[in-house]
């Protein structure tokens, strides 16, 4: 992941690394000027699995937010709006446009 997201954080705060293996996140802050809340953030790299791109969440994850990193955006998804979206359909793998058309809480930042 592109440190310039977390420049679009405030009141930032790290996990220990027995909190990244643990919780599932890797970064908390306030999103500056489209949020008053603090949030947990998965924003890990892309992972290569056989011939897929992608990036695996665990249902046990405490992350608020997951962050999918594009060439020219941010795209931030709702985790547990996504997990309860894969139980209901019963999912294992989705592409990001299915994500962000089916979801309601996205919010895309463009990178600058």
């Amino acid at each position: 992941m592109d440190d310039n997201f977390i420049d679009n954080l405030e009141n930032i705060k790290i996990p220990t690394e027995s909190q990244k293996q643990k919780e599932g996140w890797d970064v908390e802050g306030i999103l500056k000027n489209r949020s008053n809340q603090n949030f947990k953030f998965d924003i890990r790299k892309w992972s290569k699995y056989g011939q897929l791109i992608g990036k695996k969440v665990k249902y046990k994850s405490k992350a608020d937010k997951i962050v999918l990193e594009e060439k020219d955006n941010w795209i931030i998804i709702d985790c547990k709006e996504m997990k309860n979206f894969f139980k209901e359909n019963k999912l294992k793998q989705i592409t990001i446009e299915d994500l962000t058309s089916k979801l309601d809480w996205n919010i895309i930042i463009p990178k600058y």
